[in-house]
C-alpha cells in the first residue's frame, strides 16, 4: 500500500508546487484572484444591479452579511443572480447559533475546496506520519431529515469526481449508509464499521464531540456489538470489548492522524483526543466553512495558511480599517471577509483571527472565534473572549466541554460541563466572581437583574445538545458547541438538562 501513497503524493505534487509558489507572492496572486472573481461578478446579475464594470469599481460592493444576500437566493433554481455559473447543489450550514443558511455550490467553488484538500493531503504524505494502510474514515453526518438528501454527507463529498473515485477503496464506511435515517441506527452502523476496520489510519472528522459520541456509544454498546462481530473480527480485538475503559489504541493500532477542529470552542474537545490516542497526530482543520476553505494547515509551515490562490481576502480591524492579506500584522487580530467563486462576494463570515507568523512571505492565520459573540440579557453584555479568559480562570481541568449559556426567565446564566473535580456549587459560586468582574455584569448581578449563575455536570450533556440541534435541523458532523451562547436556549432543551441531572 506503501508505494500507492507515494504514487498518491506524487499526483498531487504539481497542484501543491502551484500553491507554494502563490505564497511567494501573496500580493501579486491575491490581486490576479480578485480580477478574476469581479470577472464572474461583472457578469452576474448582482453585479449588473450594483453598476459594477471593473475591478476599480471593487469598493462600491457592499461588504454583506448572509442575511444581505438571501433575497438573492433560490434554492430551487440552478441559475442565480449571484453568479453567471451554474449551481450544483445547495450546501446548508450548521453555526453555533442562528437559523440554518443554505450556501450554492459551484463547480469552480468545489474544485477550491478541491485543491485545498489536494495541498493538505500532500504535506501530509511528504511531512506527515509514515502512512501505509490508507485507511481512511471521513466525517459521515447522516441524513436524519430526509427532505436534505441533497445536501453533502461526509469530507469527500466537497471534492471532485476523480479525487473521490481515488479515494473510495480506502474508505471506511458504513453499510447501506443512504437508508440511516435514524440516529441510533446510524451510531450503530457506524461503530461496526470503525470497530471492522483494524487498519485505520486516518480520522477526519468537523468537530471532536461528533467522534466522542461514538466513542461512547461503543463503550456503553459492548455486549451487543461484540455478539454481532462474533465472527467478523479476530477473538484478540473482540477481548478488546469486554474491558471496562476499552483500549482504543489497541482496537486501531494503526491510527496516526485525527483531523478535526482544534482551536476557539472545540480546543478543549480536541484536548481530550489527546488524552485518548496517545501518539496520534491531533491535527486542527483550520478555518473550514461551508462557505469557502479559508485556511490550510501545513506540517511544513507550522501553522495554517490562508487559500490564497482561491479566495480573496478582506481583513477588518477593531477600528473599522481594511487590509489585504499581505498586509497583516503579527500578533494583530482581524475579522474576515471573504470573496470566493461561488457568488459570494465581500461577504462577512463573522470569523476572527490571529497573525501567528509568516511563512514564504504570507501571514498565518490561527482560528480565534466568532466576531462579536456577544450575550446580553438585560445589559451585562457578556463578551466571548472575555467568558473564556474566565472560565480559563476556573481551571476545570477535568472538563472536556464546557459551555455557557443564557436562559431568559429568570435571567441568568448555567454553566454546561461534562465532568469536574468540584461540586456544582463551588464552581457556580466561583463562576459568578469570575463574570463578575465585567462591569456590567457585577452591575446587573448588584441590582438583581440578574439571578445567581448555576452550573450542570453530567457526561450525557454534550449528546443532549447534539441530539436537540439535530431536531431543528443541524447537520450531525459539523454541529458547533460554542462557549458562550448567544441566544436563551429553549424552555423544551433546558427541561431535558434538568432531567438529566436530576432537577426539577
Amino acid at each position: 500500500m506503501r508505494p500507492i501513497i507515494q504514487l498518491f503524493g506524487q499526483i498531487l505534487a504539481p497542484t501543491a508546487k502551484r500553491f507554494y509558489q502563490a505564497l511567494d507572492n501573496p500580493e501579486l496572486t491575491q490581486t490576479s484572484l480578485q480580477r478574476e472573481i469581479c470577472d464572474r461578478l461583472i457578469k452576474s446579475e448582482y453585479g449588473k444591479t450594483l453598476g459594477i464594470h471593473s475591478v476599480d469599481d471593487w469598493q462600491r460592493v457592499p461588504i454583506v452579511d448572509y442575511d444581505a444576500l438571501e433575497p438573492w437566493l433560490n434554492q430551487k433554481q440552478q441559475q442565480i443572480p449571484l453568479t453567471p455559473e451554474p449551481i450544483l447543489f445547495y450546501e446548508k450550514t450548521s453555526g453555533s447559533s442562528g437559523a440554518v443558511k443554505w450556501i450554492p455550490y459551484t463547480q469552480s467553488l468545489r474544485r477550491s475546496f478541491n485543491q485545498m484538500f489536494c495541498v493538505w493531503a500532500h504535506d501530509l504524505i511528504i511531512h506527515g506520519p509514515k502512512f501505509s494502510t490508507g485507511k481512511l474514515y471521513a466525517c459521515i453526518s447522516p441524513q436524519l431529515n430526509v427532505a436534505d438528501s441533497q445536501t453533502l454527507q461526509n469530507d469527500l463529498d466537497y471534492l471532485d469526481g476523480w479525487l473521490r473515485w481515488f479515494l473510495r477503496p480506502w474508505l471506511v464506511m458504513p453499510n447501506k449508509l443512504n437508508r440511516l435515517h435514524d440516529a441510533n441506527l446510524f451510531k450503530h452502523q457506524l461503530a461496526l464499521a470503525l470497530l471492522e476496520a483494524e487498519k485505520l489510519e486516518i480520522i477526519s472528522i468537523w468537530s471532536p464531540s461528533f467522534l466522542q459520541v461514538h466513542l461512547k456509544y461503543i463503550q456503553e454498546n459492548q455486549d451487543l456489538l461484540r455478539t454481532e462481530l462474533h465472527n467478523r473480527i479476530s477473538h484478540h480485538r473482540l477481548q478488546f470489548l469486554s474491558e471496562s475503559n476499552i483500549p482504543w489504541m489497541q482496537l486501531w493500532p494503526n491510527l496516526k492522524l485525527i483531523s478535526c477542529w482544534d482551536s476557539a470552542n472545540a480546543a478543549d474537545q480536541a484536548q481530550g483526543l489527546k488524552s485518548q490516542f496517545p501518539g496520534v497526530l491531533i491535527q486542527g482543520k483550520g478555518l473550514l466553512a461551508t462557505e469557502a476553505p479559508i485556511t490550510i494547515p501545513l506540517i511544513v509551515a507550522g501553522g495554517c495558511v490562508p487559500v490564497l490562490d482561491e479566495v480573496f481576502f478582506e481583513f477588518e480591524d477593531d477600528t473599522g480599517l481594511l487590509y489585504g492579506l499581505h498586509e497583516l500584522s503579527i500578533g494583530k487580530e482581524y475579522t474576515v471577509i471573504l470573496s470566493q467563486k461561488g457568488g459570494l462576494y465581500r461577504y462577512r463570515i463573522g470569523d476572527r483571527i490571529r497573525v501567528t507568523h509568516y511563512y514564504r512571505h504570507t501571514p498565518c492565520l490561527e482560528f480565534i472565534g466568532r466576531h462579536q459573540a456577544i450575550s446580553d440579557l438585560v445589559g451585562e453584555k457578556l463578551q466571548e473572549t472575555f467568558v473564556n479568559n474566565a472560565l480559563t480562570m476556573l481551571n476545570l481541568q477535568e472538563t472536556n466541554f464546557k459551555s455557557l449559556i443564557p436562559i431568559a426567565e429568570p435571567p441568568h446564566y448555567i454553566l454546561l460541563l461534562d465532568s469536574a473535580k468540584e461540586s456544582p456549587e463551588i464552581i457556580a459560586e466561583q463562576l459568578d466572581l469570575a463574570l463578575s468582574e465585567s462591569y456590567h455584569y457585577q452591575r446587573a448581578r448588584a441590582i438583581g437583574q440578574l439571578a445567581p449563575a448555576k452550573v450542570f455536570i453530567s457526561n450525557q450533556i454534550p449528546e443532549i445538545l447534539v441530539s436537540h440541534r439535530i431536531r431543528t435541523g443541524s447537520i450531525w458532523g459539523g454541529i458547533k458547541h460554542p462557549i458562550l451562547a448567544t441566544s436563551p436556549i429553549s424552555t423544551e432543551l433546558l427541561q431535558e438538562l434538568k432531567l438529566e441531572i436530576g432537577q426539577k
